[in-house]
């Protein structure tokens, strides 16, 4: 199973947030490239890369920060916060990210989704399914819309086979992941790559994902606490 560390960037800054709430925001490092090349060297080179303002503002905020973790030998940088256009994608492709997250556009424009899935393969994208609710929620989680499977089942009709699952309630939080959700979809949809994200703790979550069917995790808040150590983190992976 694919392990993925977290970066999340805001100001320039990794950051962490409690349930996607910028008033609940940690700062955990001043520069993004350094945390990137600290999980570079434990031999953990996928990375999940969030621009935090770019989903406020619907655009690419943070490109020097992305830019720097890309250049770094060996990372392979899926990225996602506000992608709404094709010149985004097309410039993160430019700088080195090797995926594209698309998460609201996907609920409001799955044409556009699709014509970029033609254009660029769909290999290069993630289609980021946050539930809130039992219903996926977009806008930075503040809007709900229809069931998960329904989105799931349109996706997978346009062209898309990799999707970023994130239970909301469990972001951040260190409560454990809903393995029950994944369970549900990795049934229902068992031809999909799922990544698991949210709630995260230790390395038996990891296990229970992996059983479960998911293709990978996202890790987070565990890393930053120490709730599990890199070392046991790369020996898992």
């Amino acid at each position: 199973m694919l392990i993925l560390p977290a970066i999340d960037i805001y100001n320039g800054k990794c950051v962490r947030l409690q349930q996607g709430d910028f008033n609940r925001q940690t700062v955990y490092n001043e520069s993004p490239a350094e945390v990137a090349e600290f999980f570079r060297k434990a031999g953990l080179f996928h990375l999940h890369l969030v621009d935090l303002e770019g989903a406020q503002e619907g655009r690419i905020m943070n490109w020097d920060a992305l830019s720097s973790i890309c250049a770094l030998d060996g990372i392979r940088a899926q990225i996602g916060g506000g992608i709404r256009s094709v010149d985004d994608v097309s410039r993160l492709f430019g700088i080195g990210a090797t995926r594209a997250i698309l998460g609201s556009l996907a609920v409001d424009s799955p044409h556009l989704v699709r014509e970029w899935l033609l254009e660029f393969g769909s290999d290069r994208f993630v289609i980021a399914v946050d539930i809130k609710d039992g219903r996926v929620a977009s806008k930075g989680w503040a809007e709900k819309s229809g069931p998960p499977e329904a989105f799931l089942q349109q996706m997978i009709d346009i062209g898309a086979r990799r999707f970023l699952c994130t239970d909301v309630s469990r972001d951040g939080m260190l409560a454990g992941p809903n393995i029950d959700l994944y369970r549900d979809l990795m049934s229902a949809f068992p031809e999909v790559e799922l990544l698991a994200s949210g709630g995260v703790t230790r390395l038996d979550d990891l296990r229970t994902l992996r059983e479960a069917g998911c293709a990978g995790a996202i890790v987070g808040k565990a890393l930053y606490e120490n709730k599990i150590t890199l070392e046991e983190l790369t020996a898992f992976a």
